[in-house]
């Protein structure tokens, strides 16, 4: 028996034999699936939930004895468990869905998309979010996958369970906002370097930095179609290290208008 569940009137046995005492007030207060079933005969209860058990004090579910212990934590008036990875999340949330309690699903939706997870797999986080129909987290999660190149990410075992439909549109955000970026990245004739840009019989050409900052901006932007990098000071610094002894002080004087550029890119479409 697990030590933290030991006291009620109904006995929860999970997959591998751990049994959980439970209050069927308590099941039914936190999900109208246990309510409904706690008021139909045994016999029903037990198909429902596919239990063999013919003990009226005992139902056995599919479920680990982890996930049953970390979803029994989220419904009791106890502290909320620490849910240590996606693979400890996942399954809890697929039982929170099962058996309808919605409180520990709200609370399991939010931490998949905390910033521990996003940042460190959000191609997993989409994937997931995709699969239990949380249309919200998903839209989040395809906005953080934008910060990196989505087929460098490392390949997650959760895409075998979402459509190749949700794939596709995540693919898709990426192409279409590589795209639409690399439009906006234009030269105007107002930048001009006072040096280098100077040409045979007076006109003017593109100044050296602006070479150099459009080639590994266009690089950068179809690894990352975001803006947090190529507008940063550091990559600028390069640009004009890549010029002549001029272009630092026509970056400057440019720098309003890279603002815009950035501006509209960041304005671009960043969801599914």
């Amino acid at each position: 028996m697990d030590p933290e569940f030991t006291e009620g009137d109904f006995t929860i046995r999970s997959a591998d034999g751990q049994t959980f005492r439970v209050f069927r007030a308590i099941l039914a207060a936190s999900s109208q699936f246990w309510k409904d079933l706690f008021s139909i005969p045994r016999p029903v209860l037990n198909s429902a939930l596919d239990s063999p058990n013919t003990d009226d004090d005992v139902v056995d579910v599919s479920e680990s004895a982890l996930t049953v212990r970390t979803l029994l934590q989220f419904t009791y008036p106890i502290s909320d468990p620490t849910i240590t990875s996606l693979d400890h999340l996942v399954p809890v949330l697929e039982a929170s869905l099962k058996f309808d309690m919605q409180d520990a699903t709200s609370k399991l939706r939010k931490l998949l998309i905390s910033p521990e997870y996003l940042q460190s797999s959000p191609t997993r986080v989409y994937a997931i979010a995709c699969r239990f129909e949380l249309y919200e987290e998903a839209k989040i999660a395809s906005r953080e996958t934008l910060r990196s190149n989505i087929l460098d990410l490392p390949l997650s075992e959760d895409l075998k369970y979402i459509s190749a439909y949700d794939y596709h549109r995540l693919l898709d955000l990426h192409r279409q906002r590589v795209a639409a970026a690399l439009e906006l990245l234009r030269i105007t004739p107002n930048i001009k370097c006072p040096q280098c840009s100077l040409t045979h019989y007076g006109n003017t050409g593109t100044p050296k930095w602006w070479e150099d900052f459009d080639m590994r901006a266009k690089q950068e932007l179809h690894k990352a179609p975001i803006t947090d990098t190529i507008f940063s000071m550091r990559f600028l610094a390069r640009s004009a290290v890549a010029g002549c002894q001029r272009c630092g002080a026509s970056i400057l004087e440019s720098y309003d208008y890279l603002l815009e550029i950035k501006a509209s890119i960041d304005k671009l479409p960043d969801t599914i």
